[in-house]
Parts: structure tokens; sequence; C-alpha cells
């Protein structure tokens, strides 16, 4: 294969446009690889943080002028000296965090949550992202992609399905549970698609759009549509339901998901951004219900993810309801951030259907 030695990559002004400039193709160097781009998604951290202003500090700082998309998925077509495991070829997702290697956190596999501030690098915000033809990635930030799954497939998981993973395994869901998913943009829907794969057979969504309410019944991921916590009871013998997770980041939404849920239940928070009002006797104590924050997840964890998601032949690209050419990001970011539709991505070679 032949590989350029420039490409166009796209970034964000924070004006809420899209900018193309020229860049090197990086070579990789020990323990790099170099990833041709098939798939990069856009995800709700970006609109906040990034494409309308540049609102994020430390972990959430984006460094002017790198290339967007932190969601990638893409095949090696180059590999540094060094590297273990990863070789020319190979289909992978890059985890979107690369971190320092050897504090706790990374250590645990929490890329995330490293603690470098010299080390800690996230894709598409203090190093170049997805968003152009080619990607330079740490061999320690992949994760192997099937060839049962897409590309498109493993965009989403790098960050959006890996991330609701996360909070799932931390409440525990079963067929014994009603789930409540408040927010159904992608993540919320993502969430939906793996709380049906464990069983929970009752799955009630909330949102304030029509159009993603919609689509959440269009694919069959929700069995009824609420607004408050009196039509969450009705639906569940009124005792509320056992597990509720907040992917909406607002106020409003959280203070439903925490008071949707029954006695002794869980409820995870997802949603970044945004305030919380609750009444903490009423609310949680007195019903002794368990609260969690969850942010992203682990790379080994991501990696169970995958082989998951084979095992229950779920494929995340269902949730993709328009994809992009490069050269019409604008388009896909403008999209993306009106909130109304599924997950927007910008594509390549095969991937761009």
């Amino acid at each position: 294969m032949n590989i350029p030695t420039m490409m166009n990559g796209a970034i964000l002004p924070g004006n809420s446009t899209v900018e193309f400039r020229n860049f090197e193709v990086p070579v990789p160097k020990h323990g790099e690889v170099l990833v041709r781009t098939k798939a990069s998604t856009i995800c709700g951290s970006d609109i906040r943080c990034i494409y309308r202003e540049h609102t994020g500090k430390g972990p959430e700082g984006y460094q002017k002028g790198m290339i967007a998309g932190h969601e990638p998925a893409g095949q090696i077509v180059a590999a540094g000296p060094g590297c273990r495991r990863f070789k020319t070829g190979d289909r992978v997702i890059i985890y979107h965090i690369s971190g320092c290697g050897v504090c706790n956190d990374c250590r645990r596999g929490y890329m995330i949550s490293c603690t470098s501030d010299q080390y800690r690098r996230a894709y598409g915000w203090q190093r170049n992202g997805g968003m152009a033809p080619y990607i330079l990635a740490e061999e320690k930030d992949l994760v192997a992609l099937p060839d049962t799954l897409t590309y498109a497939d493993g965009a989403q998981v790098a960050c959006g399905f890996g991330t609701v993973y996360e909070a799932i395994e931390k409440v525990g869901v079963c067929g014994n549970d009603a789930v409540l998913v408040v927010g159904l943009g992608p993540v919320g829907l993502a969430c939906l698609m793996l709380c049906k794969a464990l069983g929970a057979q009752k799955l009630i969504g909330a949102d304030i759009s029509s159009e993603r309410t919609e689509l959440a019944m269009k694919l069959g991921l929700i069995e009824a549509s609420v607004k408050s916590v009196e039509e969450v009871r009705k639906l569940t013998n009124n005792l509320g339901v056992e597990r509720a997770f907040d992917c909406s980041a607002a106020d409003a939404g959280r203070q439903l998901a925490i008071r949707a849920t029954r006695k002794w239940g869980k409820i995870a928070l997802v949603g970044e951004g945004g305030g919380m009002t609750v009444n903490p006797s009423p609310d949680m104590i007195h019903d002794q219900k368990t609260v969690y924050g969850s942010w992203v997840t682990s790379i080994w964890r991501m990696e169970e993810l995958v082989e998951r998601l084979v095992r229950w032949n779920i494929h995340p690209e269902t949730l993709i309801t328009h994809r992009f050419p490069l050269d019409s990001a604008a388009k896909a970011y403008a999209l993306a951030a009106e909130a109304k539709c599924g997950k927007v991505a910008v594509c390549f070679d095969e991937e761009l259907k």
C-alpha cells in the first residue's frame, strides 16, 4: 500500500465550524502504529467542549490545531519497531486516551483517569485524532477488532458503548430488572441495546426530543416513553425501576432517574456536564438507593465488551443514522450538534456506504 506523505485533517476552532488543514502523515516510532482510519464517530463531548466553544480544562482541554475525533477504528498500515502484539493488516479500535502507563489508574487499565499531566493525552483533544485518513497510535492503546464487527461498530466501542458498558457493570443489570434510561442520544441508545442483551425486558426511555424517542421506539429498544416519576411508577406496579441510567446530563433528567428508582435500587450517572438538585434524605438515603458516577471504561473491559458484542450478535452501527465523507465533516458536526438524530459518523473506504 502506498502511503502518502500529506493528508487533510479536520480541526474544530470552537465557533461551531470545521476547518481543514494539511498535516504530514506521521511515521510510527518505537511502540507506535499508523492506522488507516475507516470510521470516526462524533461524541457529544466533542460538541459540548470543542465544537461550540473550547470549554474544557485539564483532561478535557482541547489543544488548538489538533485533528478532532476520539472515536476511531481502522486498519494498521505500518508498525514501528518494538510492537509486541499488533502488526500491519490488523483491524483495531483505538482506546481514546493514551496514558502514562505507570500510574495506579493506568495499571488498572483506566487511562481515562491517568494522573500524569505530562503523558496523559486524549486522541482528538491533546493529540491528533480520527478526523483524518491516518492516525498515529500507541500499540498499548489498541483493542483488536474481530472480522465479524465492522469498523463503524468498533468506532462506537472506542467511547460510547464502552462508557455505558462500564456503567452497566457497576450497577449490574439482568432479566430481573426494569430499566429506565434518561437521555436517548447515541449513549442512551447504546445503554438500552446492552441492557436488552443482558436480559432486561422492561426498558423505559425518557427524552425531550421526539425524534430521538421515535428512533428508540423504531429500533425496538423501549416499550414506553415517559416524562415523569408517576408515569414510571404506573409501568412498574407503583414501585419504580430497579436500575436507572442518566445519559442526559440535565438536572431534570438526573432527578427523574433517581426519583423513579425503587427502594434499594441503583442509579448510574453517565451524562457529562450540567448540575443536579436532589434532596438526599427522601431521594436516596431513606430508600437505600446507590448512585454511581461512571466515566468511560478501562481498556480490558473494552476488550471484554468486544467479545460480548460478537457473542450477542450486536452491531453498534445500527445506531448510525448518517454517514459523511471527510470533506463533509462540517455537515456531520452541524447535524450532530442539533441532537435530533442517532449517531453521526465520518467514514472512509468501505465504511462510506
